[in-house]
């Protein structure tokens, strides 16, 4: 396992995550940013919702479609730990 998905869920580490699979740079990625809009779709973002359960949050894909930000995904994230 690399040390990201070892690390505990943070609002950075959702960016560095998203930015991983979006192969963006971290910095590159806003709060507001609507992540449908860069490219994210339904299969890379059950991918990021299984990592994140993984490392212990307790989400569901549902929620993430009604908020595609960062921001908005932190919201639900951390109310998931």
């Amino acid at each position: 396992m690399d040390a990201i998905a070892l690390s505990p869920l943070t609002l950075e580490r959702l960016r560095a995550d998203v930015a991983e699979i979006l192969g963006e740079r971290p910095d590159s990625l806003r709060d507001d940013d609507n992540l449908i809009d860069l490219g994210l779709d339904s299969v890379r973002a059950m991918a990021l919702v299984q990592r994140w359960r993984a490392a212990g949050a307790r989400i569901e894909l549902s929620e993430f479609i009604e908020a595609p930000s960062l921001g908005g995904w932190w919201s639900i994230v951390s109310r998931g730990l």
